[in-house]
């Protein structure tokens, strides 16, 4: 059985992106996994499936698999833009096409966030954004490269939404299918201290498939683990870490480094108790992965639950 701490740090943590590689699953089977995960044991990890809006339409025919207590819960993901006129009308049309879905088919389905890359080229404001987003009361979070993570964190940090709406968040991609995908340690580092400094809610997407951090063949470079990522937000929060410490947390290799027990989460000489994590994961908030079982085998392996 999992311990609290591991059970406060895991919460709803893992959004499944089975539609994206390296799984590339198709809709359906994809949201037949979905339904699966929802009704088993290992469900209090599971956070929401990571849906293009795109994709709305084509889901809506398979929504027979849930139901009021088995829901749907996703993750609706804008589309890619390279201007801002772009950005704005993809972003228009996400926002129509959220609302539409969320009253039609509220009963077995429901909206948990928006996730959306900003566009490549620069001039859109947030502001903006905000206006079109008026009404749609769930987090958003805005994707940019990670050399950009600390201005755009501080840019969401000065630009609030209103008083009745969730924050403006920060994605950070963390890995990908070759080894260039992947931001080194110190970028991951930068980004979540000028989070949790700022108090920017931050997430995270691929590369994450593992608990601690190894080398994997595939893609020929050290993949960053989950319990590294999660378990340093959480405790640069609490500690006030600047980057260099938070960096060495996530080159951290030995999975005995990571105690999980009822009353705290610690790593070598640093600790969180149960009841901070879960407050500090306001912040920290989930990783996109396109499986859930690599996940949770993994944390079975290192006897962890």
């Amino acid at each position: 059985m999992a311990s609290a701490s591991l059970r406060a740090l895991l919460k709803d943590a893992i959004d499944y992106a089975g539609l994206f590689p390296p799984a590339n699953l198709a809709l359906e089977p994809a949201l037949q996994n979905f339904a699966e995960y929802v009704r088993s044991g290992d469900s209090w990890m599971l956070g929401a499936f990571v849906l293009p809006v795109q994709k709305f339409e084509e889901a809506s025919g398979n929504l027979g698999k849930f139901d009021v207590v088995n829901r749907l819960r996703l993750s609706a993901l804008g589309p890619k833009t390279e201007t801002p006129a772009e950005f704005m009308s993809a972003l228009n049309s996400s926002a129509a096409a959220i609302r539409s879905f969320e009253t039609r088919y509220g009963a077995s389905a429901g909206i948990s966030q928006i996730e959306m890359a900003l566009p490549t080229q620069a001039g859109v404001s947030v502001a903006d954004a905000g206006d079109v987003l008026s009404g749609v009361k769930i987090p958003v979070f805005w994707e940019a490269p990670a050399d950009d993570a600390e201005r755009v964190i501080d840019f969401l940090a000065n630009h609030k939404r209103d008083a009745m709406a969730p924050g403006f968040g920060f994605k950070l991609r963390t890995g990908g299918v070759i080894a260039s995908a992947f931001p080194s340690s110190i970028q991951i580092a930068r980004a979540l201290v000028a989070a949790v400094k700022m108090e920017v809610p931050i997430k995270f997407t691929a590369g994450l498939h593992h608990p601690v951090r190894r080398f994997h063949p595939s893609v020929q470079a050290k993949m960053h683990g989950f319990l590294n990522v999660l378990g340093a937000g959480v405790l640069a929060a609490e500690h006030g870490w600047k980057t260099q410490q938070v960096a060495a947390m996530l080159e951290d290799e030995d999975a005995s480094a990571f105690v999980f027990d009822d009353d705290a989460f610690a790593w070598r000489d640093w600790k969180i108790a149960v009841d901070r994590i879960a407050a500090q994961r306001a912040l920290v908030t989930s990783l996109g992965s396109c499986s859930f079982d690599e996940p949770r085998d993994d944390l079975r392996e290192l006897q962890l639950f």
